[in-house]
């Protein structure tokens, strides 16, 4: 019997279980996640409050325009949130096992973060700028929109029309992006989750709550600007010279910057939240749900 539980410990699955475990609860959290993220990008696209654009959204384009893009955001969290949950247990694992199995400090979690955010936006990165693409669509005019039907055929047309690296455009802000929302978000929910069992002593539900609030507030304020920044960067179209609005992600944060000042990469800022604590929130609880069901059949 030890030697099978120790074959099973040993096996391929253990060492894959928390990449797929990540990518699960990120797109089961998506599913629910996407008519607010819909919002959040028409905000950023300077369409209005929340309230306008949804009632825009209603009437001119029914309810299903708040689920554009669920292709690219499901491929994006099979991409994205696989490699960066996946990446950051492997690595809080690996640092526990140098730590002699003590709790790690913030900074070595906050490291990890920032390495799982970066790992996780390499790969999530073309699924990204296909699902920042449908959405902003039907803001532009209609001798401009590119009409894409899934996430599939975007990154399809992207390749073609753009070649291969194109599917890497505004990368950096992305990588960067990432690392900040998964510095803020990986860290404080560890952080939170010894605090409120150790030193409160509350039980698992509150406890993921309460973590998961924390964290999802830390990602949105730590990742925002950088979120607006790769915004702008992803969705820019050549004027009729063949001249982009911005020549990189320095150029657009200094221009943005002048033009509005700070709290302009903060535009959106309650939605965003709003936004990011619930996807948080569920992302940490299916994950958490996911886990208990393997324990309770031997996975």
């Amino acid at each position: 019997m030890a030697e099978e539980k120790k074959a099973q410990s040993s096996g391929v699955w253990p060492k894959v279980k928390p990449f797929v475990n990540g990518g699960a609860s990120g797109m089961l959290a998506t599913c629910v996640i996407q008519p607010i993220d819909m919002i959040k990008v028409r905000i950023q696209l300077g369409q209005g409050s929340a309230g306008t654009v949804t009632r825009n959204m209603l009437k001119e384009e029914g309810v299903r325009a708040f689920y554009k893009g669920l292709s690219a955001g499901l491929l994006r969290q099979a991409t994205y949130t696989t490699a960066r949950l996946g990446s950051f247990k492997m690595l809080t694992n690996k640092a526990v096992e140098a730590n002699d199995g003590k709790p790690l400090p913030l900074y070595q979690k906050a490291l990890c973060g920032l390495t799982a955010g970066a790992i996780g936006a390499c790969f999530g990165s073309p699924a990204d700028l296909a699902l920042i693409r449908m959405q902003a669509d039907a803001t532009l005019p209609v001798a401009q929109r590119r009409n894409y039907t899934n996430a599939f055929h975007a990154l399809y047309r992207i390749v073609a029309d753009e070649g291969v690296l194109a599917l890497w455009k505004g990368a950096g802000p992305t990588v960067v992006r990432a690392m900040a929302l998964n510095m803020g978000m990986l860290a404080s929910y560890d952080q939170s989750v010894e605090f409120f069992k150790d030193n409160l002593g509350l039980g698992e539900a509150a406890t993921v709550v309460g973590a998961s609030t924390i964290s999802g507030f830390f990602a949105a304020a730590c990742s925002l600007p950088f979120d607006y920044v790769k915004t702008q960067i992803q969705k820019m179209q050549p004027d009729a010279s063949g001249k982009y609005p911005y020549t990189g992600s320095l150029d657009c944060a200094m221009k943005t910057l002048k033009a509005g000042g700070p709290f302009k990469f903060y535009t959106g800022f309650p939605v965003y939240c709003v936004r990011i604590a619930p996807h948080v929130m569920m992302t940490w609880i299916f994950l958490n749900q996911i886990q208990k069901v393997e324990k309770k059949i031997g996975l």
